[in-house]
Order: C-alpha cells, then sequence, then structure tokens
C-alpha cells in the first residue's frame, strides 16, 4: 500500500469537491480553460497526475461538481467558437482574388 505525503494530502483535501470538466493536452491548454471558466465565474483548477500504466502526465480542469454542467457549456460554446473561426480562416485563405473584382468600369 503507498504511503500518502503530507502534500499529497492538502492537494487532495483541496480537491474534494471538485469534478473533472475537461482533460487539457497540455498546461498551456488546462490555463486557457481556467481562464475561461474563471471569466465566467466558475472556479476551476488544474491537477496534474502521472499515468502509472504509460509514464505519461495527465492533466485535468477540476470545477465544483454543483457547477460542472455551466463549466461544460462555456467550455463547449468555445471550442464551436474556435472551430467557426478556424473555418473561416481556412475558407478565406482558399479566395483567389485575382483583381476582376476590383475592377471599376471608368
Amino acid at each position: 500500500m503507498a504511503r500518502r505525503t503530507k502534500k499529497n494530502q492538502k492537494s487532495q483535501a483541496k480537491l474534494e469537491g471538485y469534478v473533472v470538466v475537461a482533460f487539457a493536452e497540455d498546461i498551456e491548454q488546462a490555463r486557457e480553460y481556467t481562464t475561461l471558466l474563471e471569466a465566467n465565474d466558475i472556479h476551476a483548477v488544474i491537477s496534474e497526475h502521472e499515468e502509472q500504466s504509460t509514464g505519461s502526465n495527465e492533466i485535468a480542469v477540476m470545477v465544483p461538481e454543483e457547477y460542472l454542467d455551466e463549466a461544460h457549456v462555456v467550455i463547449e460554446s468555445q471550442q464551436a467558437y474556435d472551430d467557426f473561426y478556424d473555418f473561416a480562416l481556412d475558407e478565406e485563405d482558399d479566395v483567389d482574388f485575382d483583381g476582376d473584382l476590383f475592377d471599376e468600369d471608368m
């Protein structure tokens, strides 16, 4: 049985009542999620856990359980917004302006 350190016990006590709202690919994305949630009056924390089987780090963004549904809506709305503008920018790059559109007859 693994011993728990005092630091580990404190962090676990701090996260009591919190649930995972999203897993981030990296710490920067996790910070973006927490900033977004905080801007919408939802307290969020980042929790990093080392995965024993793979040896990789798992980065979770956590919120109080009573705000879970609202947090999902905020994150999904932001992702839809980002996807829309990514699509719009991709479409803009595909447009070929050959100058005919802007020719004026004088």
